[in-house]
This record gives C-alpha cells, sequence and structure tokens, in this order.
C-alpha cells in the first residue's frame, strides 16, 4: 500500500497562521506526519491493482471450472454409453431366457401330452 503525502512544512505553516506556537505547531505536524506514516492506506491505484488481480484470478477459475465441466460432460456421456451397452446386453439375456423358458415349458407340455393323452402307444 502506499503512503498518503503529507506536506509538513505546509501544515506547520497553516497551524502558526491560526495561532498555535511555531513549537506546538512543528510538534503536531511532525505527529500527524508519523500518524501517517504508520497508517496503512489504500489509494486508487491500490484498488485499481486489486481489482485487475481479483479480475484476472475469476477469470481463471472460469477457465478451469470450464474445463472441468467439460470433462465431467465427457465422463457422463461414457457412463451414458457404457449403461446402454449393459441394458442391451440384459434385454438380450432377458430375450435368452425367456426363449428358453418358452422352449422348456413346451417341451414339458409334449411330455405330458403324450404321457396322458397317448397312454397306449
Amino acid at each position: 500500500m502506499a503512503q498518503v503525502a503529507f506536506d509538513t512544512l505546509q501544515a506547520s505553516e497553516a497551524l502558526e497562521d491560526a495561532g498555535i506556537s511555531r513549537e506546538q505547531a512543528r510538534a503536531i505536524s511532525l505527529v500527524v506526519r508519523k500518524s501517517h506514516e504508520v497508517a496503512d492506506v489504500a489509494t486508487k491505484r491500490d484498488l485499481e491493482d486489486v481489482r485487475k488481480d481479483l479480475t484476472a484470478q475469476i477469470i481463471e477459475v472460469r477457465k478451469d471450472l470450464s474445463a472441468e465441466i467439460t470433462n465431467v460432460r465427457k465422463d457422463m456421456e461414457i457412463t451414458r454409453k457404457d449403461l446402454q451397452l449393459e441394458m442391451s446386453g440384459i434385454r438380450a439375456e432377458q430375450k435368452l431366457i425367456r426363449w428358453m423358458l418358452g422352449a422348456g415349458i413346451l417341451g414339458i407340455l409334449s411330455l405330458v401330452v403324450k404321457a396322458f393323452l397317448m397312454p397306449a402307444l
């Protein structure tokens, strides 16, 4: 942070013009100057620098987030495709199981029909 400029001579002269003794005016001016030196005061330039820095950081974070979102979308698409493949495999297995159950039931029915309707043969 920058220091605020303080003209001790001008302040001392102003105090003298107001009727304060020269020694007191100098002492007051020196105390005020020291307080300015100790104080950490932000100038417009300091604030502008901070604003620029924050803006740059925000832009960088946005870029990072955009890249991360793109990666997450890619991962989601891969997962979706994997799930679709898995679900189509499950559907094929279900069809095969139904077909096998149907064939098994037909086989059992044919045995039952043979056993009850054609006992003499």
